[in-house]
């Protein structure tokens, strides 16, 4: 028998549930008995295993049994030396990456489009960043990944840098040449940490790309909640080498995750890890027939255009449609919620989907969807678009005020037309992708404040910007 048909932990749950336990230990909902009548119907069978560490069910923050044996198999299906579950989301497996590689006053060298969660950390960490200024992408008009070139140099100018961190993919599904960044990090002994968020589900292989631990990445973190069948936070960590000290990696872990972690998320992440394992040729195969469908009919509609990767190299499970019409992707994004259809994100050109890793006889409704979006857009006519602020690349920067000096200077209001060349004292996260536009700390830039602008016209949402509605941005007083 295959190993990786076992599902260790969630048998154990299951187990524990058929013999009707009598609780008197916590959470309060006693198995799913004591509950909010209004609630009973949706939760009650899903709270007979949300249950705590009791003889037989381990304990995450010391594993001797099932979680164990589960963490174990994850380790294995990826092929790396140890593998974590995470309840808290990729955010503290982001944290505990970046903590166990550094500390105060380190360099780290971070994709400029990183997620919000690494720069907590080396906030936390009180480390010194250095930003290496992603690519950009013309067709997509969004950023992507670093150049092996922009890399070359940032070690180059840096040689004492004590880690690099890296997105990949990004949020669109969009990829980029890790392996040689990689190899040429691993030259100088300098580890790569990868959020890898997007992409659990790449080492299924063809037609997705090689995972990031595939290519030699050091340590990855992947939430697996969001393309595998895994409740929202669930997640992985996987160390890849010996250049990580995974007993770093897990004192954090303990310091900064629930002392009461979710049983219902880890036994998720159990299957989720089992429904990857078992996924075969004829799955692939089908899924790839029901996106291509679903892709035929989408690019049928005069008004988007559905984009395809640079050299066809991308997630499978990410489909952009762009506008070629007079309304923004925030706007087509509230027309397709008022139809139904609730999209990841949208930009102010594109909505970005993301479809389901299908198995084989699995029905999703994707013909549906796609012509409720021809409904939506049938009437619309074509226009086009032009990208009035492309993000410069190229670009190596750090802080114009390290972390633990940020509290020396006062902090005002001022208007926008006036912040170029401030100092910005509050990060502003355009939400989702949770990917700072502005860094607390950082120098503003002219064409960040144009982009903020424009983001703001078009409607977008933000993390942070106290005073964004009326046109205000709070800076250092530093002078």
């Amino acid at each position: 028998m295959n190993k990786q048909n076992r599902i260790p932990l969630y048998e154990a749950l299951y187990k524990h549930t058929s013999t009707n336990p009598i609780s008197f230990h916590v959470p309060g909902h006693k198995n799913g008995t004591i509950l909010h009548k209004q609630a009973k119907n949706i939760f009650q069978e899903l709270l007979r295993i949300d249950t705590t560490e009791l003889s037989g069910l381990d304990d995450l923050h010391s594993p001797e049994g099932v979680i164990k044996e589960a963490e174990e198999l994850l380790a294995d299906l990826y092929q790396v030396e140890k593998s974590f579950f995470l309840v808290n989301g990729s955010t503290v497996g982001n944290l505990a990456m970046v903590l166990s590689v550094c500390e105060k006053d380190d360099i780290i060298l971070v994709q400029r489009n990183c997620h919000k969660s690494v720069l907590n950390a080396l906030k936390l960490a009180k480390a010194r960043p250095v930003f290496i200024e992603p690519e950009y992408n013309q067709d997509w008009k969004t950023a992507t990944g670093v150049s092996k070139e922009i890399v070359e140099r940032a070690i180059f100018l840096y040689p004492e840098a004590k880690a690099i961190v890296l997105t990949y993919p990004n949020y669109y599904g969009m990829v980029y040449d890790l392996k040689s960044i990689i190899d040429l990090a691993h030259l100088q002994h300098i580890p790569v940490l990868v959020d890898e968020a997007h992409g659990p589900h790449f080492i299924i292989g063809d037609p997705f790309p090689a995972s990031a631990i595939q290519l030699g990445a050091d340590i990855v973190v992947q939430s697996a909640h969001k393309t595998l069948p895994a409740m929202t936070m669930g997640s992985f960590l996987h160390i890849n080498s010996g250049m990580i000290n995974s007993d770093k990696v897990k004192d954090y872990l303990q310091m900064l995750q629930s002392s009461s972690p979710s049983y219902v998320i880890m036994a998720t992440l159990d299957l989720a890890r089992n429904y990857l394992a078992t996924y075969a040729k004829n799955d692939r195969a089908y899924l790839i027939r029901e996106i291509n469908q679903f892709k035929t009919k989408l690019k049928t509609i005069r008004s988007v255009k559905v984009l395809e990767y640079p050299d066809s190299q991308g997630d499978t499970l990410k489909v952009t449609i762009q506008s070629r019409c007079k309304l923004s992707g925030f706007e087509l994004q509230k027309r397709f919620e008022e139809a139904g259809i609730f999209t990841e994100l949208a930009d102010p050109y594109n909505v970005l989907l993301i479809l389901p890793l299908l198995k084989e006889g699995q029905e999703y409704p994707l013909f549906e969807a796609s012509r409720k979006i021809q409904d939506v857009l049938s009437e619309l006519p074509c226009h086009s678009i032009e990208d009035e602020y492309p993000l410069s690349t190229g670009e190596i920067s750090e802080l114009a005020v390290p972390y633990e000096n940020l509290s020396n200077y006062e902090k005002i209001v001022i208007q926008f037309s006036e912040a170029a060349g401030k100092v910005c004292a509050e990060t502003i996260i355009p939400y989702p992708p949770g990917i700072p536009l502005l860094l607390e700390g950082e120098l503003i830039l002219e064409e960040r404040i144009a982009q903020l602008n424009q983001l703001i016209s078009a409607g977008a949402r933000f993390q942070g910007g106290s005073f964004l509605d009326k046109n205000l941005i709070t800076i250092f007083r530093t002078n």
